[in-house]
């Protein structure tokens, strides 16, 4: 029989989303041996990390959303986990750059049909009250994917092969099972107030969304910052690796799956339970929380890029991650909050269709093509150092907008509870 218990649901949503993880970033912790191997230059090691994976990712997303919305979620997320999962392993076999970029094509093709219906289902199952702290839980498959992406490549390259491509097939294979895991064992929930509410057409229903404004506040505040953390960690072994050249790149793959995989799912998880109680008492709190967060980390960062000193590095590096960890749970709730039942999984996709087309999109490509224009008179190091330092701007801008809604979020919640 199969299981109906929300956190079980959960917990089952959350290793789905773990496994996008995986293999969405295990190109950004492989990039130096890759670059190696097939002799590529920082701005094809962008378009790989950056455009080629997010382009299909952000355009199919909405179509994709927009069945999950009319019919059956679970099966959505089934056949779109062994697809992405799929195409990673298909990684491992390419031996020239263009198969390489395909595969990285399809993988966003099927990444889009995970996340958009796993938050309506969420929704679905976890009062508003419980959402922020959900939806925190279920993001908390970031840092476990990342871990096991980082842990993986460990285990896969310590006997001293560097081998990339079994790297590749042995963290693509087992999203397949998984699949089956999710197909057999989890049935699709009841849409609450879907019933008592009437059936909006896709037009219809993104504008019910989109003409809030603190919709848009948070949407860009999670994409600005996104923007430069999506480039830090897409380049981040490529950074370490070229600073610090005497470190042994298994020890580095080990320390980042640890970190990620218990202070950065602190603070995904703290992010949630700290926004859902601050916000009971002041509903600008899920995006006044981000703002403080970035304020502590982002310093941190910029000190952590300009020292000689290995692990003052790692540790800035670490603290800019904890803190950005805590805007997934505030924000994505209310992505969810400030639409109306019957197009939560719309909202989602085109949130991410914003968030993904410039941030997953934008950032490691942005870094790749500075990177790389610049790197004749600066080097690769100086190069890759200039291109974070420009990451400045966004995230100042990702402050701004959080600080922004927290002063509008109330009234636009009350608003749109009222109106549904």
């Amino acid at each position: 029989m199969r299981a109906q218990k929300p956190y079980y649901v959960l917990l089952i949503l959350t290793l789905v989303y773990a496994f996008n993880f995986v293999d969405r970033q295990i190109i950004g912790i492989l990039s130096p041996l890759i670059k190696a191997d097939m002799a590529l230059t920082d701005a094809q090691l962008g378009y790989l990390k950056g455009i080629y994976f997010a382009m299909l990712y952000t355009l199919t997303g909405i179509p994709i959303a927009w069945l999950a919305d009319r019919t059956h979620r679970v099966n959505i997320i089934a056949v779109s986990l062994t697809m992405w999962s799929g195409f990673t392993a298909l990684s491992g076999l390419a031996t020239q750059y263009w198969q390489l970029a395909l595969c990285r094509l399809g993988v966003g093709i099927g990444e889009a049909g995970g996340t958009p219906p796993a938050h309506s289902i969420i929704a679905d199952l976890f009062p508003a009250s419980r959402r922020a702290t959900a939806i925190a839980l279920y993001s908390l498959g970031i840092p476990l994917g990342i871990m096991l992406a980082y842990l993986a490549s460990a285990f896969m390259l310590s006997g001293g092969e560097a081998n990339w491509r079994a790297v590749m097939i042995a963290v693509g294979l087992p999203g397949v099972l998984l699949a089956l895991v999710l197909k057999f064992t989890v049935n699709e929930p009841v849409r609450q107030g879907a019933s008592t509410t009437r059936s909006l057409s896709l037009i219809a229903g993104i504008k019910t969304f989109i003409s809030v404004p603190s919709w848009w506040g948070m949407v860009m505040g999670i994409t600005l910052s996104s923007f430069a953390n999506y480039a830090i960690t897409g380049w981040q072994m490529d950074f370490f690796v070229r600073r610090f050249t005497d470190t042994d790149i298994v020890e580095l793959l080990i320390m980042f799956g640890v970190i990620n995989g218990t202070l950065y799912a602190l603070g995904v998880w703290a992010g949630g339970v700290i926004a859902d109680r601050w916000g009971r008492r002041f509903k600008g709190a899920y995006a006044l929380l981000p703002a403080i967060a970035l304020c502590i980390g982002v310093p941190a960062f910029f000190v952590a890029i300009h020292t000689e000193q290995l692990y003052l590095a790692i540790a800035g590096f670490t603290l800019l991650l904890v803190t950005s960890g805590t805007y997934f749970g505030p924000c994505f709730a209310m992505v969810q909050s400030l639409a109306p039942a019957q197009c939560r999984a719309m909202s989602t996709a085109v949130c991410f269709f914003v968030l993904n087309l410039i941030a997953l999109g934008g950032g490691p490509t942005f870094v790749g093509l500075v990177s790389e224009s610049n790197m004749a008179e600066l080097g690769e190091m100086g190069a890759l150092l200039l291109a974070f330092k420009y990451l400045a701007v966004p995230f100042a801008l990702s402050v701004l907008a959080f600080a922004w809604t927290a002063f509008r979020l109330e009234k636009d919640l009350d608003a749109v509870a009222s109106a549904h």
